[in-house]
Order: C-alpha cells, then sequence, then structure tokens
C-alpha cells in the first residue's frame, strides 16, 4: 500500500472537517463541503445560485440532501453533480462531490473505457487501487486514472469520507500515449509561484504543464489576502472552480460576485474573469481547466 498522506483525523470526521497536515506544516488546511441536510421551513429562498448564458454558481448552501444522487455497481455513496456536460454551455467534463459512508465504495465505478479520471479527498480517508496497486488517501490527496484502466475505490475508515471526482473523455493526439497513473498529497506539491506576484498568487499542479498526454489540468490555486487576478481573463479553457477555503471576489462575465468555502463557479469557454481575495486567510480552490488540444470541428465525429 502507498501512502502519501498527513495523519487520519479523528474517527467520523465528515466530509469537509478540518483536515490535519504533516508535522513540518504551519497551519491547518481546511477542505470546505457541502452543507447537506435541508434548511428550516423558516430559511429564506433569496440565494447567490445562478446559472446564466455564460457561468454558473452553486454556493454551499443549496448542495442539500434532497439534489444528491446514486450511481449504478456503488454502495455506501450518494454525490451532488455540479458540473456536466450541457450543449451551448460546458461540454468537456463533469464534476461530482462524493460522500462515502463506512465500507461504502465500488469495484467497477465507470465502465466507460475512453474516460479518464480525476480524484481529490477533502474529508475522511478511502483506499484506492488503481492497475492493482492500492493507494491510501487522506485529505488533500490526489489521484488520477488513466483511460482503459481499472481502478475501485473504498472507504476502509469509520465515518464518512468525501472526495471530488472529475471525468473527461481523453482525446487521442498524434505522437502522444496514454497519461500514466498519478497519486500526490497537496501538501506535498510545492507551488509555482505567478511571475511578478511577490508570492501573492501560486498553482498547486498535480499534472506537469509539459507533458502534452494530459488534456485536462486539475491544480489548487491560492491567493493570499489582497491577492488577484488583475486582468480579465477570457479564453477558450472551460472551468469548474470549487472554493475549498477564504472568500473573495470574483468577476464572471459582466458581473462580480463574493464567493466562500464550498461555493463551486462553473464557466463556459471565454467567461471573462478575474479575482480579488477577500482575506483574512488564503483564497484557496479546486481548478479544472481542459488543455493542450486543437477545438473540435466536427464534435459527433
Amino acid at each position: 500500500m502507498t501512502d502519501l498522506s498527513p495523519d487520519l483525523p479523528p474517527a467520523g470526521a465528515p466530509t469537509g472537517d478540518i483536515a490535519p497536515v504533516p508535522p513540518t506544516e504551519t497551519r491547518r488546511i481546511p477542505y470546505a463541503g457541502p452543507v447537506a441536510g435541508l434548511p428550516p421551513q423558516t430559511g429564506m429562498t433569496t440565494d447567490t445560485a445562478v446559472f446564466t448564458e455564460a457561468y454558473a454558481v452553486i454556493p454551499r448552501t443549496v448542495m442539500r440532501d434532497i439534489v444528491t444522487s446514486y450511481l449504478p455497481g456503488w454502495t455506501g455513496m450518494r454525490m451532488w453533480m455540479i458540473a456536466r456536460p450541457l450543449s451551448g454551455f460546458a461540454e468537456t467534463f463533469s464534476q461530482y462531490i462524493v460522500e462515502l459512508a463506512e465500507g461504502g465504495g465500488s469495484d467497477t465505478p465507470d465502465d466507460d473505457p475512453e474516460v479518464q479520471h480525476a480524484l481529490f479527498v477533502t474529508g475522511g480517508s478511502m483506499s484506492v487501487v488503481i492497475a492493482g496497486t492500492e493507494h491510501l488517501l487522506r485529505p488533500g490527496g490526489f489521484a488520477y486514472v488513466p483511460p482503459g484502466t481499472a481502478w475501485s475505490v473504498r472507504n476502509t475508515t469509520p465515518g464518512n469520507t468525501g472526495f471530488h471526482w472529475w471525468r473527461k473523455r481523453w482525446q487521442p493526439s498524434h505522437g502522444v500515449d496514454r497519461p500514466d497513473p498519478i497519486v500526490a498529497q497537496e501538501q506535498d506539491v510545492p507551488p509555482s509561484m505567478m511571475p511578478d506576484t511577490d508570492g501573492a498568487w501560486g498553482t498547486t499542479r498535480f499534472m506537469d504543464p509539459a507533458d502534452l498526454r494530459h488534456d485536462m489540468h486539475i491544480t489548487v490555486v491560492t491567493f493570499k489576502p489582497g491577492g488577484s487576478i488583475p486582468f480579465a481573463e477570457t479564453h477558450v479553457m472551460e472551468h469548474g472552480l470549487f472554493v475549498l477555503e477564504g472568500k473573495a471576489v470574483y468577476r464572471l462575465n459582466r458581473d462580480w460576485v463574493e464567493v466562500g468555502p464550498g461555493d463551486y463557479m462553473w464557466l463556459r469557454a471565454f467567461c471573462p474573469q478575474a479575482c480579488y481575495a477577500g482575506g483574512p486567510g488564503p483564497f484557496r480552490y479546486l481548478l479544472y481547466k481542459d488543455v493542450n488540444r486543437h477545438a473540435p470541428l466536427w464534435p459527433n465525429r
């Protein structure tokens, strides 16, 4: 068994609990999760949830029990599906937040051989077997499963385990082979700092940007308080952004939206984006984007 992770949280820790980090770390890193449950009947229906022609915001407060779903071939699981391909919107990926009860999991998570997978653990711990090798993933643990690779996942510890799951059809291209599996721990990957930001903006990369076998990247983006994206990024890459920690005001198309832990932003291609991190602590989010391939000119071919 490969163990690349910090100590386990207390038994029974639910999804989204603050997770311990290695002794060399000076700060406990929180990983936000859904609220679950249901609000009281006296609650207000006004919220920041919005779906537009260019972006969607799915705040943590609307990720409740009533919107969970299930999958064949799994036991002891439920999930929040927060992104899926939609014609005319974002079309490259799906993203789930999965909660596994003790003993829950699957030996056949997905039967589509063309789909690649990425997992990021936010609470509890779980065993992931990739091509016959077992890995123990704890909060901050990341795994990439290439297309056509046998894999399984199981919560082998007391209490619930929570993780993000990205699915994308891998796009073959001339001269590149399928990627290799990746297992990593966020706390062990030094962030790459953006130039001319004085350390205010960094990206923890789980895939090598120079490895053109990959047609998607999963990263953790971190801004120090006051850090910003100082221009309106406008580009072909679709984005899914899940806020792990902190707060910011984020520009989405023409609008500025305040976001915090557990909120999700989903951007179609060319949607302008920028942000200011509000503090008092770091602003961190999980980021999906599609990369390194031609734009399909015949989508159905």
